[in-house]
């Protein structure tokens, strides 16, 4: 049903003629004539009798009245949530980030959105990996995902993704200071496997999975609670691998190290092509990235350097 239609058909009523109705709305009085007998052919119904020189509503025309009003009140107000989006006064954004990207540097991202834009939600998704990551997003149950960069391949409409590099991150290994006292500074990567480490189930060892062979570290503890990882790296249970700027922010009593050679990782959004939504345009712009790149060339998973020998179970302390 054409809503122009409703709109004429409840015009006539609050003025009580086609005459004044087809005025207040800017219409030729036959074409709003025409447009209501439209309307009756649609419901198969008569809406008015005309009593004189006015018109009267039929008991069909009465019954449908209410309903019209409730169509218009309905459209209007969905035009009105429409508008607080587009103007960023309401909504919600959806975002799947890493966790240790989650600690830092989502918050402070997520910290300045808030402030200029109150009304807009932000629901943030850990689903474990950079991976899944991508995956949320290319699924569309993320608009946007937060990650490392470049992509790897996941998947036939992988390639498809965009991506808008944020900035890249050193990675360093933090120590209680007994530890750190055994060590040279910098770190050999060499050096890594003769250390108790303290793991972060699925996402410690993205770090370094590239450039370690992780089958040969010596794992002290794992555990799937952050601030529980911290906790025990400060009082001396091992050592972890984490991005300097959230070491440096939210650890106390430790002592973090460089390694030789550096170990850095780049990190950014993700998200699928076409346009975006205002409230992901706007986060994007809070995070100073809104030029959009090519689509993601995506890599396939890197293949064993020197350092990495055959997979096999990690060794436990």
């Amino acid at each position: 049903m054409d809503l122009r239609l409703v709109e004429y058909f409840v015009a006539v009523i609050d003025h009580g003629s086609v005459t004044k109705a087809a005025q207040s709305l800017y219409i030729a009085q036959p074409s709003l004539s025409q447009a209501i007998r439209s309307l009756e052919r649609q419901l198969g119904v008569q809406l008015f009798r005309r009593t004189g020189r006015q018109l009267v509503l039929t008991p069909d025309g009465e019954a449908f009245a209410t309903p019209a009003r409730r169509i218009l009140r309905d459209v209007e107000r969905a035009r009105s949530a429409a508008r607080d989006v587009l103007a960023l006064s309401s909504g919600q954004l959806d975002i799947a980030a890493l966790a240790t990207l989650a600690a830092y540097p989502l918050p402070e991202l997520a910290g300045e959105f808030h402030q200029r834009h109150p009304g807009v939600l932000l629901n943030v998704i850990d689903p474990g990996g950079s991976a899944r990551v991508v995956d949320e997003v290319r699924r569309g149950r993320a608009e946007l995902g937060l990650t490392t960069l470049p992509l790897h391949s996941t998947g036939p409409r992988g390639s498809s993704l965009r991506t808008r590099e944020l900035h890249t991150q050193e990675i360093v290994l933090v120590l209680p200071p007994e530890l750190a006292a055994q060590l040279p500074d910098p770190v050999p990567l060499s050096a890594v496997a003769g250390i108790p480490l303290v793991l972060e189930l699925g996402d410690t060892l993205s770090l370094v999975d590239d450039v370690l062979d992780t089958s040969a570290l010596t794992v002290a503890v794992e555990s799937a609670n952050r601030q529980s990882i911290w906790d025990l790296v400060a009082h001396g249970a091992g050592a972890t691998f984490l991005p300097r700027s959230l070491a440096e922010r939210e650890l106390q009593g430790v002592v973090l190290r460089s390694t030789t050679p550096e170990l850095r990782r780049s990190i950014g959004f993700v998200h699928r092509p076409g346009p975006l939504s205002p409230a992901a345009e706007a986060f994007l712009a809070v995070a100073g990235v809104s030029a959009e790149s090519e689509p993601s060339a995506t890599t396939p998973a890197p293949q064993a350097t020197e350092q990495r020998g055959r997979r096999a179970p990690r060794n436990r302390g």
